[in-house]
């Protein structure tokens, strides 16, 4: 049986990205997700991407990047937000599925996020396991404010690329892949009101790309 390769860590963010222009611009072509797919992906599964992205529920991954079965291996929590079952989880896809992308997927009016500031300011924080939730978004939070970056475009872009770089602190499998130029982790910021979605953090890509900075 002859191996075919699948896409570089370039080609897979230019899928993603090419996706994500469609569904902002209305013209979707909901790539596999027909019944010829479902059946070539019941037997294995090789997705171009890891996408690590906060639960809200306005952030449904193919939705957004207009893709289908077998496309993406999504890991969600809240503020996307890590844990040793996200790292499993990413490493998954990384080192067992063979995707050549991670992306950390972050949003505009991020709940965890304003609850972080929120209990900065007046010391209250939530209760039950919420809590634990707003203490792993809060060193962003404060790492923005010590650079003078206090607005929530700039503290949402701060919890990103701490994101991106807490991943391939923890994650030797995950550093050393980027380390070879097997994989790459993007850090993306989603608009909810007009659906695009920005770079704010790249590592490994073999290509220019334009990080936008909130201004």
């Amino acid at each position: 049986m002859t191996h075919i390769p699948g896409p570089s860590p370039k080609e897979a963010f230019e899928l993603l990205l090419a996706g994500n222009q469609r569904f902002v611009a209305g013209t979707p072509e909901h790539p596999n997700q027909d019944a010829t797919r479902r059946a070539e992906t019941a037997p294995a599964q090789r997705p171009f991407a890891v996408l690590f992205g906060c639960s809200d529920s306005r952030l449904a991954a193919e939705i957004i990047f207009d893709r289908g079965l077998g496309d993406l291996f999504v890991v969600r929590t809240a503020g996307h937000v890590v844990g040793a079952e996200v790292l499993g989880s990413i490493e998954y896809g990384v080192d067992l599925l063979d995707s050549p992308l991670v992306v950390v997927l972050g949003h505009d009016s991020c709940g965890a996020v304003a609850a972080a500031c929120a209990a900065l300011e007046d010391g209250k924080s939530p209760a039950g396991y919420v809590r634990d939730v707003v203490e792993r978004v809060t060193p962003s939070v404060l790492a923005a404010r010590a650079a003078g970056r206090t607005r929530p475009d700039e503290v949402l872009a701060e919890h990103i690329r701490s994101t991106v770089d807490l991943l391939l602190d923890r994650s030797r499998v995950l550093a050393e892949r980027v380390a070879a130029g097997r994989a790459a982790v993007v850090g993306l910021c989603y608009r909810l009101d007009d659906g695009t979605a920005r770079v704010v953090a790249a590592r490994g890509l073999d290509t220019a790309v334009t990080v936008t900075t909130p201004s």
